[in-house]
């Protein structure tokens, strides 16, 4: 093996060693969270090694495997994030279809048909009145409006999705939040 190559897997194992330092102490839904970020950041899709056609193999003998992240699907989004409420589970899935959705599923809009497909899916209550859902969801101040019946993701609805959920701890009941605001004037 050349000094060059040998260095290189160095480096590989070094920060091999230090991402397993860093995530150990996190849970497994903190790690797939980071890991998320990390291959947005990176504009990655998958991680992959070398492929198998042109793989080496070690001293040891082992060969270099091709492995990819999987993305989560919507039962396990909602799993992960835990939406309190409709509007909550709306900005979900307008996040999961412009964001992490398979291409053959992705969508930069909502509609009612797909709020009714993907709460579904995810096994999240079905609201009454489903065409109710998206302009209360626009309201809460998740969605934009696109178009007649078609709605987007907004910041607010990302930083929510992304930042926001699950929440930890109790929620604080309105009129809760009320008598702290006004106790602090």
């Amino acid at each position: 093996m050349t000094e060059g190559l040998m260095a290189a897997k160095d480096k590989e194992l070094e920060a091999i060693s230090s991402i397993i330092d860093l995530l150990k102490p996190l849970d497994e839904i903190a790690r797939s969270r980071v890991f998320e970020y990390v291959l947005k950041r990176l504009e990655m899709e998958t991680v992959r090694a070398a492929p198998a056609a042109h793989s080496t193999e070690s001293s040891a003998g082992t060969q270099n495997v091709t492995a990819s992240v999987m993305k989560p699907d919507i039962r396990t989004l909602t799993a992960e994030k835990q939406p309190r409420s409709a509007n909550e589970m709306v900005a979900l899935v307008a996040y999961y279809l412009s964001e992490i959705a398979p291409e053959s599923e992705s969508s930069e809009t909502i509609n009612t048909d797909l709020i009714r497909k993907y709460f579904k899916m995810a096994r999240f209550p079905m609201p009454r009145a489903p065409e109710y859902t998206l302009p209360n969801a626009a309201g809460a101040g998740y969605l934009e409006k696109a178009s007649r019946g078609e709605y987007r993701l907004n910041p607010v609805g990302y930083n929510l999705i992304v930042h926001g959920l699950p929440r930890s701890g109790k929620p604080v009941p309105v009129a809760a939040s009320r008598k702290i605001r006004r106790t602090r004037r």
